[in-house]
């Protein structure tokens, strides 16, 4: 993502390493930052004074403007970092755009050197935002069709293009607004509207005016399907002629570059803050309910204590009857077991047989006279 500081921090560390050596080093560095940039850092012991450096970055757009290479206007505001320590290697090494060489014997010993090593360390910056000011100021007027202009497809980080439509009357940029997490779809969505209420305010009569469509607007008519699928909607600026007159055309191009990150950060600062009063607000509630609880807890513990020995003593009483009574209907009942076939299985194999004999007998009936 892209970073609201024009400077490279990293960069800007190595050469004032380099700088505040006390003796010459040897460095041969390769250095690696967002959206495919990469920088070359040499110094030698032989020439301890020279620092040579080399950038490699992508273009806002690949059209026919930037086709060749750096123009002699990003070229000319490269040098105006400082004519004196400064100097463009012609041609630039193998595999970057620029190469630039710079002489430390030329810095003064004050605070000065500071900030110029650090306009040293933000030439990607004014790279990119000299880029994007010839866009601005050189859209040819053969690329309009029926009074509109082409659009311009910008990309300064990957997955973050966007467009600049050049029109009659005013330069319309558009940026199509994408995010991972529906929560930060809500809070981007409110914070666009709420953009546009203020903008329309007397107060910042001044400013861009500002739009936001859940739709793509008409300027970017037939741009592909892909670039247009979006989650958060479009939001487009209207910049007119006095926004990019003088100073204001840095600013304004520094704000179109870094729009994506401010909302990026918006969101972020404003899902922290919500996550951190319903954190407090949970915090309070459950002080509340503990507190009620211990004093509900005081309160019955003072009015029953006194009674509390008479309910022990009875309670356990009335458990004791209770499982007398169960012990003994337990003792009572006589469980059966029934096993499925068992009585067919009895009168088959437990039975007594019944035997008959072929031999009569007779009873023998005595009488008493015959003794």
């Amino acid at each position: 993502m892209a970073s609201f500081e024009r400077a490279s921090p990293a960069l800007k560390e190595i050469l004032l390493r380099i700088y505040n050596a006390e003796k010459p080093i040897e460095v041969d560095y390769h250095l690696y930052e967002f959206g495919s940039v990469e920088y070359h850092i040499k110094s030698s012991v032989s020439e301890p004074q020279v620092t040579y450096l080399s950038i490699s970055t992508p273009f806002l757009s690949q059209g026919v403007f930037l086709s060749y290479g750096l123009s002699p206007f990003t070229l000319k505001m490269v040098r105006q970092i400082s004519t004196d320590v400064l100097h463009i290697v012609e041609p630039a090494n193998d595999g970057y755009q620029l190469t630039l060489r710079l002489d430390f014997s030329k810095l003064p010993h004050n605070k000065e050197s500071l900030k110029i090593i650090t306009e040293v360390s933000s030439v990607q910056a004014v790279i990119l935002s000299s880029q994007l000011k010839e866009m601005l100021q050189n859209v040819n007027s053969w690329d309009s069709s029926q009074g509109m202009y082409k659009p311009i497809k910008l990309i300064y980080h990957p997955k973050e293009p966007f467009y600049v439509i050049r029109q009659p009357q005013k330069i319309v940029a558009v940026f199509p607004m994408r995010f991972k997490d529906n929560s930060d779809v809500i809070i981007a969505t409110s914070f666009f509207q709420e953009l546009m209420d203020v903008v329309s305010l007397k107060k910042w009569a001044k400013v861009p005016p500002c739009n936001w469509s859940p739709i793509p607007p008409l300027e970017l008519r037939g741009e592909s399907f892909e670039d247009l699928s979006t989650n958060g909607g479009f939001v487009s600026f209207d910049i007119s002629s006095h926004h990019v007159e003088g100073k204001r055309l840095d600013k304004t191009v520094w704000s179109l570059l870094n729009f994506y990150a401010y909302v990026k950060h918006h969101v972020k600062c404003t899902r922290g803050f919500i996550q951190r009063s319903m954190r407090r607000r949970l915090d309070n509630l459950v002080e509340v309910l503990e507190k009620s609880r211990v004093e509900d807890g005081q309160i019955k513990k003072v009015q029953g204590w006194r009674k509390m020995r008479k309910m022990v003593g009875s309670k356990s009483k009335m458990i004791k009857r209770r499982w007398g009574d169960l012990g003994k209907k337990i003792k009572r009942i006589r469980f059966r077991i029934k096993i499925h076939g068992f009585a067919r299985f009895r009168r088959r194999w437990l039975t007594v047989p019944s035997f008959s004999s072929s031999t009569a007998y007779t009873k023998l009936q005595t009488n008493g006279n015959n003794n």
